[in-house]
């Protein structure tokens, strides 16, 4: 054993700066999250593996090696590294997991930003040039097709502190520099109940990007957090209200929500598969509850992949699911099964795109070539109707 693998042998953990401080060279970063987790950012050079084949010994560890398991808040990563340590490994924990890394990443980039901004020229002039085509252009002409944003209108663009919710702020502010119907925008967003350092994330992208958040707070996690049967239908029943009751409250006649294309298809598809129905998420949408305020989707026509390439081109780290369910480190894949639906059905049109490229847009636009002269039933206003109908 080297002196560097002796000097942890009886640790259990290492800091985020610890980390930053050791040849790349010398570790073996291993994160445990689940495939969607990790794909929405990770350590630089860490491994997605499986917990449980990495305790049963499933795989080819270095024996030279620093052995860093990394989970989301440093919990379930912790009991990893024990077990790796029983198998004989020099393995340690990161204290606080990827979200505590993903923090002080950010507090780096924010300090530097502010004193330099070329970094946010470079991401702006991104989307103007690299990503016109393929994510300016599309949310333009979604914008013009279905008119989502009109004279007078004033836009409650909902920030989750994703991805898809940070860049269509992006897209707004660019919408709105240069467009010239005069509309209104608030960047609103909500704080269900996030513990300090989600939020403290929320709030360090904002500054890199300069959105600048209305934040408002609500006790939704508590109160679907012992809710055993669907508590993520709930949760985002419960967060869509309390969305329109804000917006409406500061003037706001719209809500812009962040699905995009592949959102889109998913839902198309998991309606029939799951729910024996064809429905799909429109990009327009009247809402029921709260009179006189409309939905409206602007990344409708954007592909993830697109999205994530510009966050990664970027280098952009924003957070997944924030809620208390996960606090524990529930996104590891500890039982094996916990990819969701959706997931399921995105593994699915991903492995028929592989030998036919025109699945996912075909799902896309079957919905828009919808023939009533050859379906069974359909509802109209929520009239059912029969084929039958005019038949004879």
């Amino acid at each position: 054993m080297t002196a560097f693998l002796k000097a942890w042998e009886d640790k259990s953990e290492i800091t985020v700066d610890e980390l930053a401080a050791i040849d790349s060279q010398e570790l073996y970063l291993v994160d445990i999250r689940d495939e969607a987790a990790f794909e929405r950012g990770s350590v630089p050079g860490a491994l997605n593996l499986n917990p449980l084949e990495l305790q049963q010994g499933g795989y080819d560890l270095p024996e030279d090696k620093l052995i860093v398991c990394v989970c989301m808040w440093g919990k379930i990563s912790l009991g990893l590294a024990n077990n790796l340590r029983e198998q004989g490994y020099t393995a340690v924990s990161l204290k606080g997991g990827y979200a505590l890394w993903l923090q002080k990443k950010l507090e780096k980039e924010t300090a530097a930003a502010a004193v330099d901004d070329k970094r946010l020229k470079y991401i702006e002039n991104s989307l103007r040039k690299k990503y016109k085509r393929k994510i300016s252009g599309k949310f333009v002409e979604t914008i013009c097709d279905y008119k989502l944003v009109e004279k007078g209108d004033k836009i409650a663009v909902c920030i989750s502190g994703g991805k898809d919710s940070m860049l269509m702020a992006k897209l707004f502010q660019e919408l709105k520099r240069h467009n010239k119907i005069p509309f209104e925008l608030v960047f609103l967003c909500m704080d269900p109940g996030y513990n300090e350092m989600n939020r403290h994330i929320i709030e360090e992208n904002a500054k890199l990007l300069q959105i600048p958040l209305t934040f408002f707070s609500t006790d939704i996690f508590e109160s679907v957090f012992h809710v055993e049967e669907s508590p993520c239908y709930l949760c985002a029943k419960m967060r869509r209200g309390y969305l329109y009751r804000k917006a409406r409250e500061l003037g706001c006649n719209k809500i812009a929500l962040g699905h995009h294309f592949d959102d889109v298809i998913e839902t198309n598809l998991m309606s029939m598969l799951y729910s024996g129905a064809i429905r799909t998420m429109m990009p327009r949408v009247k809402s029921t509850s709260c009179p006189g305020m409309e939905l409206i989707r602007p990344l409708y026509r954007i592909r993830e992949a697109d999205i994530k390439s510009w966050r990664d081109d970027n280098g952009l780290y924003f957070i997944q699911c924030a809620c208390k369910f996960t606090e524990t480190c529930s996104t590891c894949h500890t039982d094996g099964t916990t990819d969701s639906k959706r997931l399921e059905v995105k593994k699915l049109i991903a492995k028929l795109a592989e030998t036919n490229p025109q699945v996912p847009g075909n799902i896309f636009h079957a919905m828009e070539n919808v023939n009533l002269d050859t379906v069974l039933q359909y509802k109209l206003h929520g009239e059912e109707h029969s084929f039958m109908e005019d038949f004879d």
